[in-house]
């Protein structure tokens, strides 16, 4: 089959979202992001690879799971190149969301999007305006409001498709995390602040600057876990990408 080279992704291609969110021992509030990839932008990149009428996408049920084949024509062999992956539900559309993730997982496999498992772990400190508390039974719980976004403004990549530069900023564009410096820390909202002061004390911003640090390769000897920040191995983070197409150390590949 002809070489291709699938185009790293830009900026533009990569979609930033709130994967939990914690309060830490400091009382700071803060939230772990994780990198995505839209279902569009497989699409588009592999129209521009390989050509629109070139490839072909189906789904199968196999054992109750949903899976996605993208098949490639190899016009040497004159016969199809299949990639196959299953799908997770989603919290919205449980078919359409099944579907639409086994495509993506599948466009992994041609090698589409692949540089995001080199991401770093991205931990954001919230601004008082950005979550609230919610209670469930006896646990209190925190979670974003709908307004409080991210994206990615800068993005950069190594000679072996790593990723070795990332800047997320908010929707003032305001820096938020910097792989390769110090990100400031966030500012309380207008509204947040002035109610604060009104009642005689200071914001929470005010009083504690000191965001909690993830731990990283350099700290740990080895890299974080995506979902908790704890240490993984490299054997666990292998075990986790074959497994669950995602890095998790074992006490979180346990809970998946």
């Amino acid at each position: 089959m002809k070489e291709f080279s699938i185009p790293l992704l830009t900026e533009q291609d990569i979609d930033c979202r709130v994967q939990s969110v914690s309060k830490a021992k400091t009382g700071r509030v803060g939230a772990v992001l994780l990198l995505y990839k839209d279902a569009r932008v497989d699409m588009r990149i592999l129209d521009q690879v390989f050509g629109p009428g070139n490839w072909q996408r189906t789904h199968e049920v196999i054992n109750g799971n949903l899976f996605c084949n993208i098949d490639i024509w190899d016009d040497e062999k004159k016969t199809w190149v299949r990639k196959q992956d299953v799908g997770t539900e989603s919290n919205t559309e449980k078919e359409k969301g099944q579907a639409s993730d086994s495509f993506k997982r599948a466009g992994f496999n041609v090698g589409i999007g692949r540089e995001l498992y080199t991401g770093p772990f991205i931990y954001v400190e919230l601004a008082d305006g950005e979550f609230y508390p919610e209670r469930q039974g006896q646990k209190e719980v925190f979670k974003c409001y709908a307004s409080t976004k991210f994206k990615v403004s800068k993005i950069a990549y190594n000679e072996r498709r790593e990723i070795c530069d990332l800047v997320i900023v908010d929707r003032n564009n305001k820096v938020r995390f910097n792989m390769n410096g110090h990100a400031p820390a966030p500012q309380a909202t207008q509204s947040a602040t002035n109610g604060q002061k009104a009642q005689g004390g200071q914001s929470t911003n005010q009083q504690q600057r000191t965001a909690p640090q993830p731990q990283n390769s350099a700290q740990t000897g080895g890299a974080a876990c995506p979902v908790c920040g704890g240490p993984i191995s490299e054997a666990e983070r292998r075990y986790s990408m074959n497994k669950f197409g995602r890095e998790m150390c074992r006490a979180c590949q346990k809970n998946a």
